[in-house]
């Protein structure tokens, strides 16, 4: 059967990140996409110029109009915004019998701020201990745990850990900010810590992959894939969607991955 995943998340116009991302990975992935539109921004492959939240109550509706009418097998958190926002997310997953992976948007990487401050704590307390697993690049966890952020591997698994200890499942630290010919990410859980290592590809479409990850991530959890599984398809898939991005000709900046890299023909 194929597996309903829903993403709560904000909408990108240039089709690389956000909602937009989600569906994308989500169908290459093999499940059914369903969103729940947390903002739209203007954005694109240069950087975010603007955005407006869709607000607590729009949030609501449409969370609440897919729960009473389709059965969710997983979902994806993305950008929320505001405090409102993030705490109406963790009220309303509590309804929910679903893996939820939550990627902590915080930070585009142009550098724009798509999670206010005062949010972020909100996020800490209130809907960490609702995720099945969490997904933060090295930024994002050095921002939730109020640290500075990792410059090894060991530096980073130790992150990991601290951020099991506010309640998520699982944390899968990403590393790709850290140097080196090879992307390291570290899983971690409450029984054993699992690195995932692939080439690091020469390329500068990279946007979006944190979002990309984690739907792909969660559309494995919805097959019902165990934890570590889940975590080496969705890294083998995002290696892949990374190696075809420069096939693809879109904007002038830090363009997206090749999402459906696996479905396209040669040329």
């Amino acid at each position: 059967m194929v597996p309903n995943i829903l993403s709560i998340a904000g909408s990108d116009p240039s089709g690389g990140a956000g909602i937009q991302a989600d569906i994308k990975a989500i169908s290459a992935n093999g499940g059914y996409a369903m969103a729940a539109i947390t903002a739209l921004t203007a954005q694109n492959t240069r950087g975010v110029r603007s955005f407006v939240l869709a607000g607590p109550d729009m949030v609501r509706a449409q969370i609440e109009a897919i729960v009473e009418d389709i059965r969710i097998d997983a979902i994806k958190i993305g950008m929320l915004g505001d405090v409102e926002t993030t705490l109406l997310v963790a009220e309303l997953l509590a309804q929910i019998d679903a893996p939820v992976v939550v990627d902590p948007v915080m930070i585009a990487k142009g550098g724009d701020r798509l999670l206010s401050e005062d949010a972020v704590a909100a996020l800490r307390d209130h809907l960490l201990p609702r995720a099945s697993l969490l997904t933060p690049n090295l930024p994002e966890a050095a921002a939730l745990l109020g640290e500075t952020g990792a410059k090894t591997p060991e530096e980073m698994r130790d992150q990991g850990r601290r951020l099991l200890e506010l309640g998520c499942g699982a944390v899968l630290v990403k590393g790709g900010h850290l140097p080196g010919e090879e992307a390291i990410d570290v899983l971690v859980t409450r029984e054993e810590e699992i690195w995932l290592e692939a080439r690091r590809f020469d390329t500068r479409n990279t946007h979006g992959t944190g979002c990309t990850l984690s739907s792909a991530l969660a559309t494995e959890l919805g097959h019902g894939r165990n934890l570590k599984e889940a975590a080496y398809r969705a890294k083998a898939y995002i290696g892949g969607a990374i190696a075809g991005a420069d096939r693809l000709d879109v904007g002038r900046g830090q363009g997206p991955t090749h999402h459906f890299h696996a479905f396209a023909d040669g040329d």
